[in-house]
């Protein structure tokens, strides 16, 4: 691979990559709705955060609801961990997929 080929490469992830400012300030302000999920990419887990949110603020009435609000809550901060790493492993996909697609 030469320097014209890499340098392709790291352009379009610099392009392409998430950025983490966007995701801590949706982490933050909307958080517990799984926004930062959605903007990462993780649509699966983004769903259960927010269905997990909407079904423990439904039954917050009966107070069953606060178990899946402490879910959500513990996920939040958890994440707050973790966004580093999801953007991370979508660099590192996305640089291999790139490798991959200009040596084939």
């Amino acid at each position: 691979m030469n320097d014209t080929t890499r340098l392709y490469i790291e352009q379009r992830i610099a392009n392409e990559k998430k950025s983490a400012l966007v995701a801590y300030l949706l982490w933050f302000f909307l958080g517990f709705f799984g926004a930062h999920r959605f903007y990462l990419g993780r649509w699966v887990s983004g769903l259960v955060m927010l269905a997990l949110f909407g079904i423990g603020s439904a039954l917050a009435v009966v107070l069953v609801g606060y178990l899946p609000l402490a879910v959500v809550a513990v996920w939040w901060v958890i994440d707050a961990l973790l966004i580093p790493g999801m953007i991370g492993r979508d660099v590192r996909t996305l640089r291999d997929s790139l490798q991959q697609g200009l040596d084939g």
